[in-house]
C-alpha cells in the first residue's frame, strides 16, 4: 500500500480516538516511517499502545508544549503531558537556531511520553548537516547486574551524523539486551531469546520472554557497561530534565496506559562552527565508514534502514492482518466522524 495512504488512515484513526489533528499527524508519520524502515517493533505494532493510552486518559492528546529559552545553548520544554515528538517539533526551530549560532544546543523535555523509534528524533538533524544525540528514559524494565528487580528503563540512545555520500550514519540502541518492543514481539511469536536476556521473577537468568514480562526484568547489555549507559540516560533525562526516574514512574496509572511520563534530552552540534578551517565532517564520516567496511564490518549503522526505506519508496510493507486492522479502525473512524456534527462535535439527532 502507499505510504501516504497509510499515514492518512492512521492519522484518522488516532484523531477519532482523541488525538488532535496536528498531534495525530506527527505520531502517524513517526509510526509508519519506522514500519517502512523495517523497525517493526516501533511501527504499526505500537498503534494499539497509542490508542489504549489515549483512551485511558493518561496522555494529553492535544498538548500545548511550553518552550523556554533558558540559556544561549539551552532550551527547556514542558510537553504538557503529551508525546515528546510533538514537543520536539515545537522546539525544533529554536534548537536549530541556537545550534547554528553557538555551535551546540540542547533541548530538555519533561512531562512527556515516548513510544516511537528514537532514531527518528535524531536523524532529521543529521539530514540538515548537524550531529545529534537523543536519549530517553521509560518505565523500569531493566535490572542492573546483580539486582533482582528493575531499576532502569530500556533507556535507549540514538546518534546521527551526516555523510557526504548518502543518508546519515544513524544508530539507535537500548541500554538493555533488547528493546522492550522487541521483547513483546518475541513473546507474541512464542520465540525464545538467548539465555541471560533477562531475569525471571525470582531473579534467575532466562531467555523466556514470558518470564521476563511476568514479574522479571531485562538485563543491561554488556553487564556493567550497559548499566553505566542506562545510569547516564537516567541522569540526562530525569535528573537534568526534571522528570521521573524510571523507578519513580507510577505503577498505578490507569489501565491501558501503554507509556510512561518521563523525559527526553536531545543534543545538536553544528560541525561547521568556528573560524578554523577543518575538513568537512560528512566526508570524514565517509572515510571512517569506508575503513570499517574494508576491515570486514558487514553493515554500517543506519544502512539497513536506509536500504529498506529506499526499496519501499512511496510504498510501505506490513502483513495482511496489520493492514486489515488499520482498515477496520479507519472504517470505524469514518463512521464516527459521519455521526458527529463537524462544528459542535455533538452527535447528530433526527432532522
Amino acid at each position: 500500500m502507499q505510504f501516504a495512504d497509510a499515514v492518512r488512515k492512521v492519522e484518522a484513526v488516532l484523531t477519532a480516538h482523541g488525538y488532535a489533528s496536528a498531534c495525530a499527524r506527527i505520531l502517524a508519520e513517526n509510526c509508519l516511517t519506522a514500519q517502512r524502515d523495517g523497525s517493526i517493533s516501533h511501527g504499526v505494532f505500537r498503534l494499539k499502545d497509542y490508542l489504549s493510552t489515549i483512551e485511558s486518559g493518561y496522555v494529553n492528546g492535544d498538548p500545548t508544549p511550553r518552550v523556554a529559552d533558558v540559556a544561549p545553548g539551552f532550551v527547556r520544554v514542558d510537553a504538557d503531558n503529551g508525546f515528546a515528538q510533538v514537543a520536539l517539533a515545537r522546539a525544533r526551530p529554536l534548537l536549530i537556531e541556537k545550534a547554528a549560532e553557538n555551535g551546540i544546543a540542547i533541548v530538555a523535555i519533561r512531562n512527556s511520553h515516548h513510544l516511537g523509534a528514537l532514531y527518528l528524533d535524531a536523524e532529521g538533524f543529521a539530514d540538515e548537516g548537524f550531529l545529534a544525540l537523543a536519549v530517553v528514559n521509560s518505565d523500569a524494565f531493566v535490572a542492573p547486574p546483580g539486582a533482582t528487580r528493575a531499576v532502569y528503563g530500556t533507556n535507549p540512545l540514538a546518534f546521527a551524523a551526516p555523510r557526504s555520500s548518502g543518508p546519515p550514519l544513524v544508530f539507535d540502541q537500548a541500554s538493555a539486551t533488547v528493546a522492550h518492543g522487541d521483547l513483546q514481539v518475541a513473546a507474541r511469536q512464542g520465540r525464545r531469546l538467548p539465555s541471560g536476556t533477562g531475569i525471571d521473577a525470582q531473579g534467575r537468568p532466562t531467555g523466556d520472554p514470558g518470564a521476563i514480562l511476568d514479574g522479571g526484568a531485562l538485563s543491561t547489555f554488556g553487564g556493567h557497561k550497559g548499566a553505566s549507559v542506562a545510569l547516564m540516560v537516567e541522569i540526562m533525562c530525569a535528573g537534568l530534565v526534571g522528570a521521573d526516574f524510571s523507578f519513580d514512574v507510577p505503577h498505578g496509572r490507569p489501565a491501558g496506559a501503554g507509556t510512561a511520563r518521563t523525559g527526553e534530552t536531545v543534543v545538536v552540534i553544528d560541525p561547521g562552527a568556528g573560524a578554523e578551517a577543518l575538513p568537512e565532517l560528512p566526508g570524514r564520516v565517509d572515510v571512517l565508514a569506508a575503513a570499517l567496511a574494508d576491515a570486514g564490518q558487514l553493515r554500517i549503522p543506519g544502512e539497513r534502514r536506509a536500504r529498506a526505506r529506499n526499496e519501499s519508496g512511496a510504498r510501505i510493507r506490513m502483513d495482511e492482518q496489520q493492514w486489515a486492522d488499520i482498515e477496520r479502525l479507519h472504517a470505524a473512524a469514518l463512521r464516527a466522524s459521519q455521526a458527529l456534527d463537524p462544528h459542535t462535535h455533538k452527535e447528530l439527532g433526527p432532522a
